[in-house]
């Protein structure tokens, strides 16, 4: 883990991460949304909200790790889902 890691492994998906702008995702150059899917298909979430929660624990994790407490699993809380109307 030490050193750049590997990315592109996704033929035409381009996720990014900008301190100040947080995690962005293309697709073939068409802005992408990053989402949680269930093995079934089931969408749990999509957008923002995953992208934010998703650079929230890889940014905690590498923050554990500097301090010098690095856990093998950093995680989140359930992110809160609106009930459908």
């Amino acid at each position: 883990m030490i050193g750049t890691q590997p990315t592109g492994a996704i033929q035409g998906v381009h996720i990014s991460a900008v301190s100040h702008e947080g995690l962005t995702v293309t697709v073939n150059g068409v802005p992408g949304r990053l989402a949680i899917v269930t093995d079934d298909g089931r969408i749990i979430a999509v957008g923002k909200d995953v992208a934010r929660e998703a650079e929230a624990v890889a940014v905690n994790s590498y923050r554990e790790m500097l301090k010098g407490q690095g856990w093998l699993r950093v995680m989140s809380k359930p992110i809160q889902v609106a009930a459908a109307a």
